[in-house]
């Protein structure tokens, strides 16, 4: 599949960027498409990289249809809300379908939705809604699950506090979280799109850590004394998450405050917990563990 044609939305981004640079170091051939808006900057590095772009309105499906052409597969890394991950994906997802390509990967790279009730996760019930359209169309669709963005942990993520020495859980410190970086997962995603004969779903996790792990890693790595700090259990933090959405809604923003806390509410309940792993799928691949990440953090 060296030569395949792999057609990439949200090449523009940090996950897709990434994405991109790991399909042409295997040697696809990567069609970037990109709003005629992109920042320059971002389109010169895709080009730069080895990858064609395409500009495209992303709300026309004939020109996304042209777009796909002679594609293998399609990769969505688009990020946003309803319009994007409903809507802006099925004009593609329709696209790929009238320009014949085999294989579709959506734009989930989460924890595991599908095991989640619905309506504990904005975000991921979006994702969900676009499956219902996925799986009715005459497409081989495959989704890639990797549980948190280990890079998070370095900061955004609200579980590791540097600052206070703390790491922060709620409910049960032993509860095993998933972790895999960007590059792991943008890596083991070109595989898969390389790949013709993936599942419906795919799982794979860098690291599995709880929050006690965590304090054992943090401890290790800075050479400092971290402790746990029990936030308290879960239904404390689903109440704290509806007073949070009540006070600041920011329902236009991507990643709101309570979204954030709906993830991790996800993530400690255990139920959207990644198995069986699918890390040994594609051998080469050497998966980055929390403990590099963090000590990288340390390094600068």
């Amino acid at each position: 599949m060296g030569n395949a044609i792999i057609i990439l939305a949200g090449a523009t981004g940090n996950l897709g960027r990434r994405i991109a640079k790991a399909l042409l170091e295997r040697g696809a051939k990567v069609r970037a498409l990109v709003r005629r808006s992109s920042a320059l900057d971002k389109v010169d590095e895709l080009r730069k990289l080895g990858a064609e772009i395409a500009e495209v309105d992303f709300n026309n499906v004939h020109e996304l249809t042209r777009a796909c052409a002679d594609g293998d597969c399609v990769i969505s890394a688009l990020s946003g809300l309803r319009d994007v991950i409903v809507d802006t994906q099925t004009l593609l997802l329709d696209a790929a379908v009238k320009a014949g390509v085999p294989r579709f990967i959506p734009s989930d790279f989460s924890i595991d939705f599908t095991k989640l009730p619905p309506g504990t996760n904005r975000n991921l019930d979006l994702r969900r809604e676009f499956h219902e359209r996925l799986d009715k169309a005459p497409i081989s669709a495959t989704s890639i699950f990797n549980g948190m963005f280990t890079d998070l942990l370095t900061g955004q993520a609200p579980i590791i506090l540097f600052k206070l020495k703390l790491v922060v859980y709620w409910e049960d410190p032993d509860q095993l979280l998933d972790f895999t970086t960007m590059d792991n997962t943008a890596e083991f995603t070109a595989l898969a799109a390389l790949d013709p004969s993936t599942p419906r779903f795919l799982r794979i996790a860098g690291d599995q850590v709880s929050a006690r792990g965590l304090v054992e890693v943090a401890t290790q790595v800075t050479g400092e004394k971290f402790r746990l700090f029990r936030a308290g259990g879960l239904r404390r933090l689903e109440t704290l998450i509806k007073v949070t959405r009540a006070i600041f809604p920011q329902r236009n923003a991507v990643y709101p405050l309570w979204q954030g806390m709906q993830y991790l509410h996800n993530m400690f309940s255990g139920q959207a917990k990644l198995e069986p792993l699918d890390n040994d799928r594609y051998p080469g691949i050497r998966w980055t563990k929390v403990r590099d990440v963090l000590a990288a953090r340390y390094s600068r």
